[in-house]
């Protein structure tokens, strides 16, 4: 069954179908050649056509900690081990880089997830009322 908005319902489970141009074609009907995309063999387009996409790596992230006066190195390891998910073997290293080289690496990751773990960690910090800084670099 149609509604007018172009939705098919079949036993309560909503169906969109879309036109590809503006006369409705018929199922078993192909698109006419002209509108074909053209394929290789392996079903992709062939290089020259203008058809074909560049696939790039995203660009990476560090997250750094850096080291202050009034945070605590445990503190610091428990940013690395709740945030970063760092084991505590791991976590204590990064916290001995911090505090010896004043600042430490805590991963590379794309810039939504570094940034998204800078946030937590000012957060956590201000919550629980250190200066505690991070940041991010690219790789």
């Amino acid at each position: 069954m149609k509604n007018p908005a172009g939705i098919d319902t079949v036993r309560g489970v909503a169906y969109i179908t879309f036109r590809t141009d503006r006369k409705q074609r018929g199922k078993d009907e192909m698109p006419e050649e002209k509108d074909r995309m053209p394929d290789g063999p392996d079903g992709l387009s062939e290089p020259g056509t203008g058809l074909d996409q560049e696939i790039r790596e995203p660009k990476m992230y560090r997250v750094i900690l850096h080291n202050d006066d009034y945070t605590t190195m445990d503190f610091v390891v428990e940013v690395l081990i709740a945030i970063f998910h760092k084991p505590a073997a791991d976590a204590t290293r990064i916290m001995i880089d911090v505090h010896r080289k004043g600042k430490g690496v805590c991963g590379v990751y794309t810039y939504d997830i570094a940034s998204t773990r800078v946030m937590l960690v000012h957060q956590l910090a201000r919550k629980r009322e250190f200066p505690l800084k991070c940041s991010l670099e690219e790789a």
